[in-house]
């Protein structure tokens, strides 16, 4: 994953609503928001404009948030970001606890597998 992609999902809090940076644009979140009515209504064109925008869309019942939903590959690209960011917190926790060995043992440990296996 590149240093591109993760500014492009960089969040800033701004006083009254959420900015996502992506792409170079500024979207405010509070711009995306339909009701359920709207979405069973043009749910076709929903699917198109998401894809193509790559924005997420607040979907509300009631004049309540709901749901959020968005294109599959902005999808998987912020799974792939979390899954990142968990290995991240993980290593930095074992760094805490001082359970981390030097790269050279842990290499000559894996190569001693393979050559055994």
């Amino acid at each position: 994953m590149d240093t591109a992609f993760i500014q492009r999902l960089t969040i800033e809090l701004n006083k009254d609503y959420i900015q996502t940076k992506k792409r170079g644009r500024v979207m405010k979140l509070s711009t995306r928001i339909k009701p359920i009515s709207y979405l069973k209504a043009h749910a076709a064109e929903v699917l198109k404009t998401l894809e193509e925008e790559r924005n997420p869309l607040i979907i509300t019942q009631n004049g309540e948030g709901k749901a959020v939903i968005q294109d599959l590959r902005s999808y998987e690209e912020t799974q792939e970001t979390l899954a990142l960011l968990k290995i991240l917190a993980l290593g930095n926790k074992q760094i805490d606890e001082s359970r981390v060995q030097p790269a050279s043992v842990v290499i000559d440990r894996l190569r001693k597998m393979r050559d055994d296996g």
